[in-house]
């Protein structure tokens, strides 16, 4: 039996990279009395763990929390090992993990920003080391430990603020207070982070169910006003009281892509660089666990059609909805390939709790690329003409959501009321391309959806083209009663293209 556990162990090895053997190594600093010799190779660091009695074929689960750690079941499966999954995961310690999610977390420009603020340690002690390797330093010269991150929290604010979220958390469950900002009685010093894509005009089959396997830059996530904040009861559970519930399929993403206004009874040009948001979105919300259904050139009636019919459909198990329009507008709706619209009122109307009650309490979030108006911060030609002298277009007009019609909804505007909004031929639209890049950096990080969007207006915001005669700035309205905060994927995030060209 010993045999087969080592010969598994080998086969372990075979299988990690060096920077997964690296992790394990760094989540087994505190097991370990000594440090691995190498940490190239896998088979060292079992030996030890197997010689100080960490790890044997009669006691596997180090084995099996590890693994689970660093996010690499599949290999649990593959040896077959026979151990309590059920057990509980408490041979390493929170602080341990902790520290790993936050590297895996840590961009490598990041990861620059920290050693150049780290001159407390010496620059040659942090040439060519990882995030966990760095990590390992700052605890070898005493700046943090597993009751002390002020210092790193320092860190983050200045290089990867969202990253303090997760300290925030952290304390939170291990039952620590909230640390104080550091202040002259602490002397630590203060440091500056294959599409379904459906020509017909049929509506979309019922999706297959498939079970989910499974917070912010520079802003905090945004809590929900909690009336029970005072109370030490509810404290303990106001994670689970004030997000919305993401523990089974995450549902129907619609998208609605118009491109050709050939036909159109309105003088509207073609939508050039619409497939690139088109493209970003169907990858960025397969990634966070949809079922996307892409349509393309609807016109006004089919648009009404389709979502009359995602309305019919029964939502019982699905977490969410998403529904994505990327057309011209016009004041009051968006239009139709066709040069018809349909008003936005009538679209939600579709998806209320009285049209559609298997989507009560569950968050329904509209994403409209199209403008509000004709109003121009700086001189633009609205009404979707375009603009030879640029690549930036307008893509004129749509209904002003002040406020929601309906609890549980989000609509994400790509503008403010009566303005337009941007749409480069090449990389697409700035609002577009902004959310999807920002879903893909702060849902790892855990971050709500809202606070996600007030980055997104951030960013776009500071946007503009060669000329900087164009500015833009999106407007998110909401009846959300819970915060919005998607589950992190365990697929890697998808890589997308550059937005636009922002402000030098």
């Amino acid at each position: 039996m010993e045999m087969d556990f080592q010969k598994a162990l080998l086969e372990v090895g075979k299988t990690l990279s060096t920077d997964e053997v690296e992790a394990l190594s760094f989540l087994c600093t505190d097991i370990l009395s000594r440090k691995p010799v190498s940490l190239d190779c896998a088979s060292n660091l079992f030996s030890l763990l197997m010689k100080e009695d960490r790890l044997s074929a009669g006691n596997p689960q180090l084995l099996v929390e590890l693994l689970l750690t660093i996010q690499r079941p599949v290999i649990l499966q593959n040896i077959k090992l026979s151990f309590q999954s059920s057990s509980p995961s408490t041979l390493i310690s929170p602080y341990r993990k902790l520290l790993y999610r936050l590297s895996q977390q840590i961009t490598e420009e990041e990861l620059g920003e920290m050693k150049f603020l780290l001159t407390d340690i010496p620059r040659r002690r942090l040439d060519q080391k990882s995030t966990l390797g760095v990590f390992l330093e700052m605890e070898h010269m005493d700046l943090i430990n597993e009751s002390s991150l002020e210092y790193l929290e320092s860190i983050f604010k200045s290089v990867c603020p969202a990253l303090n979220e997760e300290i925030r958390l952290y304390r939170k469950e291990i039952g620590h207070p909230v640390s104080q900002p550091l202040t002259s009685q602490n002397p630590k010093p203060f440091y500056r982070n294959d599409f379904r894509e459906d020509k017909s005009p049929q509506l979309p089959p019922q999706p297959s169910i498939n079970p989910s396997k499974s917070p912010n830059g520079e802003m905090a996530s945004l809590d929900t006003v909690n009336p029970e904040k005072n109370n030490p009861e509810s404290q303990e559970n106001d994670e689970v009281l004030f997000d919305y519930p993401m523990t089974g399929n995450r549902g129907i993403c619609l998208i609605v892509d118009n491109f050709d206004f050939s036909k159109s009874r309105q003088n509207l040009n073609n939508r050039e660089g619409t497939m690139v948001d088109r493209d970003a979105l169907k990858e960025v919300f397969e990634w966070l666990g949809y079922d996307v259904y892409i349509y393309l050139d609807r016109n006004a009636a089919q648009i009404k059609d389709l979502f009359a019919y995602i309305g019919q459909r029964d939502h019982s198990r699905y977490d969410s909805l998403v529904c994505c329009i990327l057309s011209h507008g016009m004041e009051g709706g968006v239009y139709g390939v066709d040069g018809n619209f349909v008003e936005i009122k009538l679209l939600i109307e579709c998806i209320n709790g009285e049209k559609c009650p298997s989507l009560i309490e569950k968050p329904k979030m509209l994403f409209i690329q199209a403008c509000q108006g004709c109003k121009q911060q700086y001189p633009v030609k609205p009404d979707g003409i375009e603009d030879e002298t640029t690549q930036v277009s307008a893509d004129a007009k749509v209904v002003d959501l002040r406020s929601p019609v309906i609890a549980d909804l989000l609509v994400g505007m790509s503008t403010v009321p009566d303005h337009v909004s941007f749409r480069d031929k090449f990389s697409g639209t700035w609002y577009i391309q902004s959310l999807c890049k920002n879903l893909i950096k702060y849902v790892p990080r855990r971050v709500d959806l809202v606070s996600i969007l007030t980055k997104v207006n951030f960013d776009v915001s500071s946007m503009t083209d060669y000329s900087r005669l164009k500015k833009q700035m999106p407007q998110p309205a909401f009846s959300l009663r819970k915060r919005v905060v998607f589950p992190v994927p365990e697929k890697p995030p998808p890589k997308i293209g550059a937005s636009t060209k922002d402000n030098p």
